[in-house]
Order: C-alpha cells, then structure tokens, then sequence
C-alpha cells in the first residue's frame, strides 16, 4: 500500500495550482511501480490531495494523514508493506514546522504502522514500511502557491537527511527520491508525467528486496 498525498493521488500540475486532474492509471508512479513489479504483487493507492503526516488542516479537516492510516491499514489487510512517501504539505507557511517537526510527524506514522497488527480483528501481522523522502519543492511562480509554501523549498531540502537519519535510528528501509529526480510539474509541486515513471521505476528495484528481508536499504 502507497500511503500519500496528491504526489501519490497522481495531481497533474498546472500553472494556477487548481483546479486540476489525475494522471491515468499507468502514468502514476504507483501504476509505473506495479508495471515494473508484474505478476504476483498488487500494488494498492491510498493518496489524497493536501494530506500532512499528523497535523489538522484548518481548510479539510480530511488531511490528516495519522488520523486515517491505521484505518487504511485495516482496510486492506494483510499487507505485506506500506510505502510512505509525506511531508511535503507540512511545509506549508501557516503550519509554522521546522524539517524537525516534519519528520516528528513521520515517526507518529511509522509508530502506527508498526502497531497495526490485529487490525480489523484479523490474525494479520503488521505489514513492513518503507520510509520515502519527497523531493524538496521547485522555484513556485504561481503567486499564491508560493505564499502558501513560503520558506517550504528550504524545509522540503532538508528533508532528505533527516527521513535517512530516521529511517536508520527506527530500522527501516528508506529511500530518497530526491536523489533520482527533481519536481517537474509546472507548478514546482507536483510531479511530471517523467517523475512519475522515474520513481516508479526505482521503487520496483527497492520493494523487492525490502519484502525478501533485506534489513536496510537505503538508495
């Protein structure tokens, strides 16, 4: 299961920010990652538009990605790993968070995966996760977009460093995307039709080996 925001939803950028649409199903990364994956894997999407780790959003109450994990976890159980890929919309200027804040809002996530087991009544035990940084965010020329995420590429580019330091000190596989691609959207936010193939393609080299146990892979 991907668990996300509108980068794992599939949000096409455009220049105004909204309003927008999807991606097709197999321009998706997550679509590109169960291409690549093939027969014998199922490859699960569980991302929404503005979803932050664990904080209330004063405009959607819905956003709070702690508040419905463990019910998206119980949902499809058994699961075999979550992929989480967050914090980009932690940024945003009117939540006043730090990179360290952010990534305190990862760890609540990762706690509650690890704590998943049962769920639902079930026999199930918790599924692995595996932690992915977001790339930090382009130059934003829309005007308001860029007020809404003021200070948010320097918060974004730090990122990569701290979900690593995270990742290692909790035991957990981690990924960087920021290492393999830029964000291309137009609207410096959200993915191109290229990102979405690039991290697609590196994740289907990575899920493999985190489901046959390899205990820490770190690209």
């Amino acid at each position: 299961m991907c668990y996300g925001d509108s980068l794992t939803w599939g949000s096409l950028p455009v220049e105004s920010g909204i309003p927008t649409v999807r991606y097709g199903d197999c321009d998706r990364w997550t679509g590109v990652l169960a291409d690549q994956l093939g027969d014998g894997y199922e490859v699960l999407e569980e991302g929404l538009n503005g979803r932050t780790t664990n904080l209330d959003d004063p405009i959607d109450p819905r956003l709070n990605g702690a508040r419905h994990l463990a019910t998206a976890i119980a949902t499809h159980m058994p699961l075999d790993l979550v992929v989480i890929m967050l914090g980009t919309n932690d940024a945003k200027a009117y939540f006043e968070r730090s990179p360290l804040d952010i990534v305190t809002g990862i760890a609540a996530l990762l706690g509650i995966v690890s704590a998943s087991a049962g769920g639902g009544g079930t026999v199930y035990a918790a599924p692995h996760a595996l932690l992915v940084a977001p790339p930090p965010l382009a130059p934003i020329t829309n005007a308001w977009l860029a007020e809404l995420f003021k200070g948010g590429r320097e918060k974004t580019q730090a990122l990569g460093k701290l979900y690593a330091e995270l990742a290692a000190f909790v035991g957990i596989p981690f990924f960087d995307a920021g290492v393999v691609l830029s964000t291309g959207g137009t609207d410096g936010v959200h993915f191109s039709k290229e990102n979405n193939v690039t991290l697609g393609v590196a994740l289907a080299a990575i899920v493999p080996l985190v489901l046959e146990g390899v205990p820490s892979v770190e690209v």
